[in-house]
């Protein structure tokens, strides 16, 4: 059946109706030839194997080239999708879903409570802060008024004790490079500034003379620097870091009593480091720097409390008395359990602990000596974030969502337990005509694993269901539910959303990830392959109605998917993504810490294994390739766009199946945003419309 965009009736809309499917139809078996790419077949002998590149000039950003090979790609994607009939009923849904007033979660420095709000007229959300729990929001940064296109950004990063300073970064379009400003909250001014440069936190002092901040220079990695107010930024002090690589992360913080200073190390997603340093003066105490495993610290007055995988695959929490902190003297209060630790937080003198249950978050409490002190009641199943509040505040807030529940936020006090709403978006979706199922499927290796649905309520597999498979795989990172517009409309319209929780991800914790890193990132692949025949094989869907999509490493799954699956998908949404896994360690903008988790092939061992996967290589000529929209843009300085380039140009050329391979490319964007709503909206609805035409669905799109 045909949705049209209001319940209508009569031989108008048929026809209208009618009009759009073959028109849809038309444009599908008559997709044009994409802009020629020049080849080059530049030709390099790596390990003993020549490795042949056949659009090596597209990494040349900059080059005249380059930008006019761009611009075609372009205007033939815009050429293909702009006219889709469903573009401008997705596009109306999408405001529909998006243009709504919005809540963060607020943060209290001195009585004062930050919080950012969007209206349903905003394109960017604005900081105010307001005066007292119950006091007026005021505004105090508006974005918009900093870029005529609102390509630039804003962000909250830390403030005073006293909430008189804040420290918050300038993102010009989506850049991980930013600016730092420091602004008197009482006269709405900057009163300092640090330069363009990639800043990976900060931290400030109680007393608001200074903070640490962590620069990371991609020849020599991050270092700890500490700013005073007012000063020369050129004449900051390198506090930390030094003869660390670029391949590490390293961090500073300020405890919240403003005693301590925190120091963290850590070595890919093999070892961390902990040191901690008096700030009244005094040595760096080394806490923990020879144990091959991961330590996630944060201060309880002067204890320190530890998150690990030491002998705890799914984490264990241990205390450390700062006055005594000797290894033998450690405490473990909550022992590793079945259930993975995702993460902890201290407010108001208790431990909360957040577990992945089947995917799912469950808060536990605890008191530093581990006695159980309850649960946080949650409003459902789904993903809830950690608290944020103080030791020594009785005040903590969390948000919630799940697959039909938009991000809602919630105020917990600590003494009586109680929880209420603090803000939820009225979002036009009607949660109570759909249903979400867990099922577990067989991996290749007969290793079982998780995968959410999403859909109508009553829907019945026949085998021809339009299902949109979503996966991530790696990093450690946990894919809960979590509510998006594109998967709404998607399951209105009809379809089944998938969610894959491969390995790679830290849903089940270390012993999960490490099952989808460097050699054994393989099973990654395997696992998503896996969920997509298992959907075929209950009949839920058929190869011609499966698409699946990832960005970032995500990116890097459906690349590898689609190489070496081609005949399993119909449409592929590839979006910022990794795929030339042999040229990685050598390009400009990449990001070293993720060597650790891919490997890197300048390393013969870790060569081997990249190669035998690695998308951009595996790009054969003669191959019937699925339908696959590239999406990236000139601002990603995480994962460098010219792979987006290089593998739409080899894809287009060597694909036999008629059907279209595009690029939608924006030169403002990049991996960290740099788009407004308005645009979000603009570029989320073409790739929409480019999988809703390739899997021949229901072209109407709107509420009932």
């Amino acid at each position: 059946m045909v949705a049209s965009l209001h319940k209508k009736t009569g031989c108008r809309t048929l026809l209208l109706l009618v009009m759009v499917i073959s028109s849809s139809s038309s444009l599908q078996a008559q997709v044009p030839k994409p802009p020629p790419s020049r080849v080059d077949n530049f030709r390099q002998v790596l390990h003993g194997v020549e490795i042949v590149d056949p659009y090596r000039w597209l990494e040349e950003q900059d080059s005249p080239e380059t930008r006019a090979w761009i611009d075609a790609q372009n205007k033939y994607t815009h050429s293909l999708l702009d006219g889709l009939p469903s573009r401008p009923l997705i596009q109306k849904r999408l405001s529909e879903l998006l243009r709504v007033d919005a809540v963060s979660t607020p943060f209290e420095w001195g009585g004062r409570y930050f919080l950012y709000k969007k209206r349903a007229e905003d394109d960017l959300s604005i900081l105010y802060v307001r005066q007292g729990l119950n006091g007026k929001d005021e505004v105090l940064i508006d974005p918009h008024t900093l870029s005529p296109d609102h390509t630039t950004d804003i962000g909250l990063l830390d403030a005073s004790s006293d909430g008189k300073l804040i420290i918050y970064n300038v993102r010009r379009g989506g850049t991980d490079e930013t600016e730092l400003r420091v602004m008197d909250v009482d006269k709405r001014k900057d009163v300092d500034q640090l330069p363009h440069a990639l800043y990976r936190g900060v931290s400030m002092k109680n007393d608001g003379s200074g903070f640490y901040y962590n620069l990371q220079r991609r020849d020599t990695g991050i270092r700890v620097f500490y700013h005073a107010i007012g000063t020369d930024p050129s004449k900051d002090v390198e506090v930390f870091g030094k003869g660390y690589g670029p391949d590490k992360w390293i961090g500073g913080a300020v405890s919240e009593d403003g005693k301590y200073l925190m120091f963290g190390v850590q070595h890919g997603w093999t070892s961390s480091e902990v040191y901690v340093q008096k700030l009244s003066g005094g040595p760096i105490q080394t806490i923990v720097n020879d144990i091959p495993a991961h330590f996630n610290a944060w201060f309880a007055g002067d204890r320190l409390v530890m998150q690990t995988d030491w002998q705890a695959p799914n984490q264990r929490i241990v205390v450390v008395d700062l006055n005594d902190p000797a290894r033998e003297k450690w405490v473990t209060i909550i022992p590793e359990g079945p259930d993975a630790i995702a993460g902890f937080s201290l407010v108001g003198g208790k431990l909360f602990v957040s577990y992945l249950h089947n995917v799912t978050t469950q808060i536990k409490i605890f008191n530093l000596d581990g006695k159980a002190l309850g649960e946080v009641s949650l409003p459902g199943i789904g993903s809830a974030s950690g608290l944020s509040g103080r030791w020594s505040s009785n005040e903590a807030f969390f948000s919630f969502r799940s697959f039909v529940m938009p991000q809602t936020i919630y105020r917990y006090d600590v003494q009586t337990g109680k929880t209420e709403l603090w803000a939820q978006p009225k979002v036009p979706f009607k949660s109570d005509e759909f249903q979400v199922r867990q099922v577990w499927y067989s991996s290749k290796d007969g290793t079982k694993v998780p995968m959410f649905l999403v859909h109508k309520k009553g829907l019945q597999p026949d085998g021809k269901l339009p299902v949109l498979l979503y996966g991530y795989g790696g990093f450690n990172v946990s894919q809960t539910p979590r509510f998006s517009s594109s998967a709404a409309i998607w399951v209105e319209q009809g379809g089944v959303y998938a969610l894959a929780n491969i390995r790679g991800g830290g849903e089940f914790g270390e012993a999960w990830h490490k099952a989808g890193m460097l050699d054994k990132k393989q099973n990654v692949f395997d696992d998503f392959i896996g969920a997509a025949e298992w959907l075929i094989k209950n009949k839920y869907t058929n190869p011609s109605r499966l698409a699946i999509q990832g960005g970032s490493n995500g990116g890097l799954l459906v690349g590898a998917a689609l190489t070496q699956r081609p005949e399993l998908f119909q449409a592929v949404l590839c979006q910022f993504p990794d795929l030339d896994m042999i040229g990685y360690y050598r390009f400009k903008n990449n990001n070293p810490p993720a060597l650790l988790e891919y490997g890197n092939a300048s390393d013969p061992a870790q060569f081997k294994y990249l190669y035998a996967y690695s998308p951009y290589q595996k790009v054969k000529p003669g191959e019937k390739y699925p339908a696959v929209l590239f999406t990236t843009g000139d601002q990603d300085t995480r994962v460098p766009p010219l792979q987006a380039r290089k593998m739409t140009a080899r894809l287009q050329a060597a694909s036999t199946s008629g059907k279209p391979v595009l690029l939608l490319y924006d030169t403002k964007a990049g991996h960290a945003g740099g788009r407004p709503l308005s645009k979000i909206i603009e570029d989320v609805s073409l790739e929409l419309a480019f999988l809703f035409w390739q899997l021949k669905m229901d072209q109407g799109v709107g509420t009932e």
